[in-house]
């Protein structure tokens, strides 16, 4: 009799799933972007709506008409920068050779971290630095407590230090590093679930009434040989509060006022929105006023995506529609 074979059941992607060390992340990779200096910036998560657009892609059903797309509200307040770091690049990595500090941080940034109470009076050699790097926090609307991030400078050492030295103690909005039509990599960390069992976590099938008198769980979880339990046996865990990072999700809007976005009655859950702000096509992870780090892509695709030509956003009140 022929061997009967099947594809597994549930898939392996991103294990093993364990849970993050803490909720905010920066990036592990920068792609600089012609025209800017700072690779990234740092916002929060503030809610989804809709978008009225024109399709502008060619080849599209839909091309030249009038369509409603999903979008992601992020609030992005100014960026308060704190200090400057140099690292040099070494056989075990990239290794600090130098940092300055503003001579007067933000009251906030002491409910964080032991924030210096004098400017740093070592210089940075920017001429045996392989990256210059900018300390930057958030300055969030709705809580005290600030999230810290490092973003790299691009550009050449000298021209970077430069920069950093001008944006030393000064703010910096969002509108400086992105524009519409930009394609970005959002970094965060998705919905915590808690413990779940293999059906919710894995996928897996449901078994029969007469199986052993359980239904929610797997059938085997290791053969007869080798005789241990396999790392890949579907089993009860952690699901959620992971690092997760959605590649090339397109800006469709950067504003300036919140207050043009917020839906009537404020965002359930968040609020009003009371700074800058970008709106992303399509979902990113996590809840809301979850810290999300945004970056240029690193992956693009090689063939150009139109931008739709945005008429206006959703300002509906989401405080129980009527269906």
């Amino acid at each position: 009799m022929a061997k009967v074979t099947a594809p597994r059941r549930g898939s392996l992607a991103f294990s093993p799933r364990k849970k993050a060390k803490k909720q905010y992340f920066s990036a592990r990779s920068w792609q600089a972007h012609e025209g800017k200096m700072l690779m990234g910036f740092a916002g929060y998560k503030a809610g989804m709506t809709h978008i009225h657009a024109i399709d502008k892609q060619k080849n599209s059903p839909s091309f030249e008409q009038k369509v409603i797309l999903p979008a992601t509200i992020i609030e992005c307040p100014p960026l308060m920068v704190f200090g400057v770091r140099a690292y040099k690049k070494t056989t075990a990595g990239l290794r600090c050779i130098g940092q300055e500090t503003a001579a007067k941080p933000a009251k906030n940034l002491s409910r964080k971290i032991t924030a210096p109470k004098k400017p740093s009076e070592k210089t940075i050699d920017a001429s045996t630095a392989s990256q210059i790097r900018l300390l930057v926090h958030t300055q969030p609307t709705f809580k005290k407590t600030p999230e810290i991030f490092e973003i790299p400078v691009s550009g050449t050492s000298d021209e970077a230090y430069k920069y950093a030295k001008e944006m030393l103690g000064k703010e910096i909005a969002v509108a400086d590093v992105f524009e519409a039509g930009m394609l970005v990599d959002v970094i965060g960390v998705t919905k915590g679930k808690g413990m779940q069992g293999p059906v919710k976590r894995w996928g897996t099938r449901i078994q029969y009434r007469k199986a052993h008198g359980k239904r929610r769980h797997v059938g085997s979880i290791n053969p007869w040989t080798p005789t241990r339990i396999m790392w890949t046996s579907l089993m009860a865990g952690q699901k959620g509060y992971q690092r997760r990072t959605e590649s090339n999700k397109m800006v469709l809007v950067v504003g300036s006022d919140g207050k043009e976005v917020t839906p009537k009655g404020g965002i359930p859950h968040y609020g009003n929105m009371k700074s800058n702000y970008i709106i992303i096509k399509g979902s990113v992870p996590g809840p809301k006023k979850r810290a999300l780090m945004i970056r240029f892509g690193v992956r693009t695709p090689t063939k150009e995506r139109a931008m739709p030509e945005v008429q206006s956003v959703s300002t509906l009140s989401q405080q129980g529609r009527a269906r």
